[in-house]
């Protein structure tokens, strides 16, 4: 029987079981008497991994942009012609799938029958079906949703955003791919990728709910089998420090003008705990700078600078890290304007440290209330353990940022040759069109 060990985590009182299942998966359990239980299982692979090399031969394979995000579609049908989401609902379960950057993950919550939508999660996972025919209708599927997205003003200008930051990093393309790389996949593509990197050793299972480690252990015990030693090495390319250029823009059929600030970060650890610990200061910085309690947010607000929501957001792992600003603006040059001072005055001045404390107490309160949530607790909990971390790690060094810390981080961040402004103006002819 595979060994659990037990983490807990005494200053927030939570805790969780890890086992290495024999078959190469990594299962953790949260355990929370909640009703609704949530599981989701995770492959590490994403649309970053376009190339690769395996097996130790040192040859670098490159596959179709977009490619993760078509086997995850595949992976619901199987050969009986049964639709997996119509299995799941069966058995009162609701399930989904997602791709991201550097992840795939498929995913179901339940208040009853848990045991036996682990193993519909389990069996389709682990039985691919492909034909060239169901290969052909969905790259016209995902090609329409491709399109769609095209004409989408907010993907337009998140993407132009990293378009304008990064010059060979992955992160730059829309996971779904391209129209033109998606007709390159084929049905033998498919089974390739996913022998490569659907591997149980290169899998994470996280489940949170009112259960036990046994109900979770008999349905692995029944479903899986044993994986081969996981031996792939996927490529990323190095990244110059810099933005590629400060400003881009395009225009749509929007009734304003949008804009996106973009600050590519380039300080990232190769060490997971001072990733965590970055990350946190980092979202500190944010919260405190530009955040809705904010000086500068509530100036644009009273100035008419800004209209609508702003958005302040942030993604730091080991392959990228960036810092987007974005929302309405009529003159979107001025919010750009006014936020380069802002960060200039925080690179010479640092933080103010009452809005240092304050920030970060908020910050610390929502990830503890994040463990209110079976579906937060298990989906955040396979976030960190993408990027090498462990959740209940988070509040301890939440507790222990200080202001030395983030101070110094400021002054590594905010370099006008890393920032970027994108904007989605409104067509000629409209009333406004942004200038």
């Amino acid at each position: 029987m595979s060994e659990i060990i037990e983490k807990k985590n005494a200053l927030i009182g939570e805790k969780y079981f890890y086992t290495k299942h024999k078959s190469g998966l990594d299962i953790y359990f949260i355990p929370k008497k909640l009703s609704t239980a949530y599981a989701v299982i995770g492959v590490k692979y994403g649309s970053l991994y376009d190339s690769f090399k395996k097996g130790g031969s040192g040859e670098l394979v490159r596959v179709p942009s977009g490619i993760a995000h078509f086997l995850e579609h595949k992976m619901f049908e199987n050969e009986d012609g049964v639709d997996t989401f119509e299995r799941f609902a069966k058995l009162g379960a609701q399930a989904n799938a997602f791709t991201s950057f550097d992840i795939t993950a498929y995913l179901f919550s339940c208040t009853d029958r848990f045991g036996e939508s682990l193993d519909v999660l389990f069996d389709f996972v682990t039985h691919p079906y492909f034909t060239e025919d169901t290969v052909n209708k969905e790259q016209g599927i995902i090609a329409q949703e491709i399109r769609m997205g095209d004409d989408n003003p907010g993907r337009a200008l998140v993407f132009g955003m990293l378009r304008s930051l990064y010059k060979v990093n992955n992160v730059r393309n829309e996971v779904a791919g391209t129209v033109e790389s998606i007709s390159e996949i084929t049905a033998p593509l498919l089974y390739d990728c996913y022998d490569t990197f659907y591997n149980l050793n290169n899998m994470a299972l996280c489940v949170s709910g009112d259960l036990t480690m046994d109900e979770i252990l008999s349905s692995a015990d029944r479903m899986l089998k044993e994986a081969e030693p996981f031996d792939v090495e996927p490529y990323l390319p190095d990244e110059p420090e810099e933005a590629v250029r400060e400003r881009s823009s395009r225009r749509m059929q929007v009734a304003n003008p949008l804009f996106a600030v973009g600050i590519k970060n380039s300080l990232i650890s190769r060490d997971p705990r001072e990733r965590m610990k970055q990350s946190a200061a980092i979202s500190v910085i944010c919260d405190t700078l530009f955040g809705k309690s904010s000086e500068f947010f509530n100036r644009m607000y009273e100035e008419g600078a800004v209209t609508g929501t702003v958005d302040i957001w942030t993604e730091h792992n080991r392959a990228f890290s960036f810092i987007c600003l974005s929302g309405e603006a009529p003159d979107p040059e001025k919010v750009y304007s006014e936020f380069k001072k802002t960060a200039s005055r925080a690179v010479e001045n640092g933080l103010d440290p009452d809005d240092f404390t304050r920030c970060k107490r908020v910050m610390y309160s929502g990830f503890v209330s994040s463990f209110d949530n079976t579906e937060e607790i298990a989906g955040e909990f396979l976030d960190y353990l993408t990027d090498g971390g462990d959740m209940l790690d988070y509040s301890d060094i939440c507790a222990s940022l200080d202001l030395e810390y983030t101070n110094a981080l400021i002054k590594e961040l905010f370099k006008p040759s890393h920032y970027t402004l994108m904007t989605v103006l409104p067509l000629e002819g409209d009333n406004n069109d942004g200038k």
